[in-house]
């Protein structure tokens, strides 16, 4: 019996590192947790098109560090880095709600994506502002693999969307696929990401797969 795994965490401990680094003990631990949970949905929310890949949470007993992954650090950092600043005195205000520890020192980092279209969660952002703009389904998903294909170091892109499709009254699926995805492969270096595009008559749901070649560690 097949079962379907995601692809980061099939690679755990293997060529992947965890987006959560941290330690505690068994009462902290479940706290700590949702914390995470919680504060990446609310930074999806709050952050939604700013073209963020990824949200990494580091914390130890004094400091409490939310690293971001963006390709537009300009958007998020704003001018003079009034932005950063606003987004700290949110994020301490959300975790002050959803009562989480706040007397650590918390620091928000802004990383720059060098590679915008080798990260899947980049481009399904693409995709979904490409389809709330009423442009046509097929159009999006052959321009968006041509970019990503264009990209020296990917190998393989898979596009996956599902939903009321051109405005269609039953949902269906479409894919698209260039290149290898080897999901099997554990030293193979996939990048996968689900997105959703809000639209009047629905959502339209995208899954994107981006494969970046084999990685040997020392």
């Amino acid at each position: 019996m097949t079962h379907t795994v995601h692809p980061y965490a099939h690679r755990l401990g293997i060529i992947k590192g965890w987006r959560s680094r941290w330690f505690s003990t068994n009462a902290e631990y479940r706290k700590n947790l949702k914390c995470d949970i919680l504060l990446r949905e609310w930074l999806a929310k709050r952050m939604r098109g700013m073209y963020v890949a990824d949200v990494d949470i580091e914390r130890n007993d004094k400091h409490f560090r939310v690293i971001i992954k963006t390709s537009r650090p300009g958007l998020i950092i704003g001018r003079n880095g009034e932005g950063v600043t606003k987004l700290k005195a949110d994020v301490i205000d959300f975790m002050k709600n959803i009562k989480a520890d706040t007397k650590t020192d918390i620091k928000i980092e802004i990383e720059e994506v060098k590679t915008p279209e080798a990260s899947a969660a980049i481009v399904a952002q693409m995709i979904a502002e490409g389809l709330e703009k009423r442009m046509p389904f097929r159009r999006v998903m052959k321009s968006m693999i041509e970019k990503v294909m264009a990209c020296r170091d990917v190998q393989g892109v898979r596009i996956f969307l599902s939903g009321r499709l051109g405005g269609a009254e039953m949902a269906r699926q479409e894919d698209l696929k260039r290149g290898r995805i080897p999901l099997q492969t554990f030293r193979a270096n996939i990048d996968f990401k689900r997105y959703e595009a809000h639209l009047p008559y629905g959502n339209i749901g995208i899954k994107v797969w981006i494969y970046t070649g084999e990685v040997f560690n020392k």
